[in-house]
């Protein structure tokens, strides 16, 4: 018989890559994850994995089992939500993970809904960036999480994970007040400007700078900054251009202008597979479905 513990570690490793970051995800040693892989191939009575040198992959055995594992994983929070439904009354956690201008957005209206209409939830928040939600939701940190991507950048799904949209918002370019008119191509038109982005690694990073890429040049970045407060009165301030989302851009501060670009930020709600029927899950989309549409007619 297959353990379950030891299969959600081969999938783990499909998704991460290495036993080094499945190791890090569980809080495990690298040695102790490769012993229950072993055993895991025992249990198999194929090889799972080829090494060379120090660089491990999946055997085509190997991505066949994480195909049926992935199913496996989902099947069991079917029943865990299946059980939750005919224990009546939700208790207990519901941790929801989000992006910053979401938990300033969307995500209080929602909360509110969820303490009224279920007040036996102990709502538990978790402010971090859309890259980190897969992991997070992998290793049970999150039940529910806000990501977002762009439509110039879409992120590839995890086939761990399901979602739902929820909103799709004009991204803009914050620019000094008093700049000069950028013409029909605003991103190219500030090619030469100082940018301000996120930090490395943050898909805000990634895309600022695919979207000047995809206009032709590098951006030349100044400033670095993750809170879109923060990014805004560094523009008015005279210091840079830079790329903003719609949820950030309600209230600019004086000495902004904002110009709407072609690019589209997705936002989706997103939880294991098999836990869209978990009625925590489901209120919890249901309460953020009724936030965003009162966002939208505001």
């Amino acid at each position: 018989m297959l353990d379950v513990r030891r299969l959600r570690l081969l999938c783990d490793l499909a998704q991460l890559g290495t036993i080094a970051a499945v190791a890090r995800s569980h809080t495990y040693s690298p040695s102790a994850v490769s012993q229950q892989l072993a055993v895991l191939e025992r249990e198999a009575g194929v090889p799972l994995l080829e090494r060379t040198g120090r660089t491990v992959v999946l055997t085509p055995a190997g991505v066949v089992l994480v195909r049926h594992a992935e199913a496996v994983l989902a099947a069991l929070e079917g029943a865990s939500a299946a059980l939750a439904t005919v224990g009546g009354r939700l208790s207990g956690p519901l941790r929801i993970g989000a992006f910053p201008t979401a938990v300033r957005t969307l995500l209080p209206a929602a909360l509110v809904t969820l303490g009224r209409e279920h007040p036996g939830l102990e709502l538990r928040v978790t402010e971090l960036d859309p890259v980190a939600v897969p992991e997070a939701l992998r290793e049970r940190r999150l039940d529910v999480a806000l990501v977002h991507d762009y439509d110039i950048m879409p992120v590839e799904p995890d086939q761990a994970l399901d979602a739902v949209a929820l909103l799709e918002e004009t991204v803009y370019l914050a620019v000094p007040v008093d700049s000069p008119d950028l013409g029909g191509d605003p991103v190219g038109g500030a090619r030469h400007a100082a940018w301000i982005v996120g930090s490395p690694g943050t898909a805000c990073h990634a895309v600022a700078t695919q979207v000047c890429r995809t206009a032709g040049f590098t951006p030349l970045v100044r400033h670095h900054a993750d809170d879109f407060a923060a990014v805004l009165a560094l523009v008015a301030a005279g210091q840079g251009v830079s790329l903003v989302p719609q949820l950030a851009a309600a209230q600019p501060p004086v000495g902004v202008r904002l110009v709407p670009l072609a690019a589209r930020r997705r936002t989706r709600v997103t939880y294991r597979r098999g836990a869209a029927t978990h009625p925590a899950v489901a209120a919890c989309v249901a309460a953020l479905h009724e936030a965003t549409a009162a966002w939208t007619l505001a």
